[in-house]
């Protein structure tokens, strides 16, 4: 399939620059994929959607602020970091630490800066340059280093002092505290858990304990699974043909209580409700494995376990585990657009979007969501 056949016309006044004033208040269209019909509801209506035999997963990645801006000591030039993923300490290794220990001093960074880096430079942050980061070699990609960080204290302590939340690039900032402080509480899911996030797993930012209260009132089961979003989630297709497009490694793990209620779910004929393409991606990456080895003897779909999953989902992709999908608007020409298209239908999906511009929908992470059922 052609990049181009998931274009959509989006005027800029619709892309969310703020969330809304009140978590779980967002509006939710809801695109029934069996007729094609649309409703227009509000995402505590979900509950209205899920019976007792079905399952709710969701992704429990926490983000943290790996966006650092400070200087070069020896111009006083600006430079900037965003912290990808953990690296290990062989220094002659380019594999990243798909555990993304968030105790390790060496991590794979994208570098911003206006001169040409070199080897052994050392960049500075924070008051008096507490927190300093020598590159150690450049990598793969566009801006890719491996960096060393040096610091006498914690470096996640360090970060939550002075680091800055990495919100999307068309969620623009003018880097007031007020900003910091809204996007800290409000770019992170209410169940986040285990660190290693530069990007939210959006789809799940609008559930709030009200919305979860009267789910387990009706008897709904919720598990949760870990996938650590890395900047590759806002890299566009720029390959003519999709199956040309690559997806980046991203780290994984499906703990056991959370295997056995997919199973079970899929056993008793329930639906498996996926929170967000993450929460697709790790099910899914997961079911094609145990599928390749011949399936599993005890009848399972999902089996536990730690991975990387760099799984490109689209059209005419066959689900193994996603019955039913919870997710934001995404970006024209998207990965995450051809995965929801997948699932969907490429042309009802375009026919929902453009439905979503008329009803000024806010669109992308802070904004509107979509449930498919």
């Amino acid at each position: 399939m052609k990049t181009r056949q998931f274009w959509y016309p989006l005027p800029e006044r619709l892309i969310a620059q703020h969330p809304a004033e009140r978590r779980g208040t967002e509006r939710m269209m809801v695109l029934h994929r069996d007729t094609g019909m649309l409703e227009h509801r509000h995402i505590a209506d979900i509950v209205e959607y899920m019976t007792a035999d079905d399952l709710l997963v969701v992704n429990d990645t926490k983000v943290f602020p790996a966006r650092l801006i400070g200087e070069w000591p020896d111009t006083h030039g600006a430079v900037e970091v965003l912290m990808v993923n953990a690296a290990p300490m062989d220094a002659d290794s380019d594999r990243p630490d798909m555990s993304a220990d968030s105790g390790s001093l060496r991590w794979n960074c994208i570098i911003g800066s206006g001169r040409k880096c070199r080897e052994g430079q050392v960049a500075v942050f924070g008051p008096g340059g507490e927190l300093r980061a020598r590159l150690l070699k450049p990598l793969q990609g566009i801006g890719m280093w491996k960096v060393e960080f040096e610091c006498s204290r914690p470096l996640m302590d360090l970060l939550d002092e002075f680091g800055h939340t990495p919100v999307p690039p068309y969620v623009k900032r003018e880097g007031t505290r007020e900003e910091e402080m809204e996007d800290r509480e409000r770019y992170q899911t209410i169940y986040a858990r285990e660190v290693g996030s530069v990007a939210a797993p959006t789809a799940g930012l609008h559930f709030t304990p009200e919305i979860f209260a009267a789910l387990d009132a009706k008897g709904v089961k919720r598990v949760a699974v870990t996938l650590h979003v890395g900047p590759g989630t806002f890299r566009p297709v720029k390959a003519e043909d999709i199956e040309d497009h690559h997806m980046d490694f991203e780290a994984f793990t499906v703990p056991p209580e959370a295997a056995e209620a997919i199973n079970a779910c899929k056993a008793r004929g329930g639906r498996v409700f996926c929170c967000g393409s993450t929460t697709v991606r790790t099910l899914e990456t997961v079911a094609a494995a145990v599928a390749e080895q011949g399936g599993d003897a005890g009848g399972r779909i999902v089996v536990p376990g730690s991975g990387a999953s760099n799984i490109f989902i689209y059209p005419p992709y066959r689900f193994r585990v996603c019955d039913c999908m919870l997710t934001n608007f995404h970006l024209p020409q998207s990965t995450l657009i051809m995965m929801v298209s997948a699932l969907a239908g490429r042309e009802r999906t375009l026919c929902a979007y453009a439905m979503a511009v008329r009803a000024e929908y806010k669109f992308f992470s802070y904004g509107d969501c979509m449930l498919i059922v």
